[in-house]
């Protein structure tokens, strides 16, 4: 099975900031990510990562609307 990346972002440049988020989101919730590929992660905790990185942006949208 191939597990090709095809997560797709608008500005090549933004490739590492997405990284340092992904890792700080990472660590506030507990889950150990690694560089590259995390096979190793359950489907909980693949999706606390991604809750906890939305979260983060509504919160940063919500503060630019006041």
């Amino acid at each position: 099975m191939d597990m090709k990346n095809n997560n797709q972002i608008n500005v090549p440049q933004a490739r590492e900031a997405m990284d340092k988020f992904k890792m700080q989101a990472a660590q506030e919730v507990g889950v150990n990510l690694t560089n590259g590929y995390n096979g190793h992660l359950t489907s909980r905790e693949a999706g606390s990562v991604g809750g906890q990185m939305v979260k983060k942006m509504i919160e940063a949208y919500e503060q630019g609307l006041q």
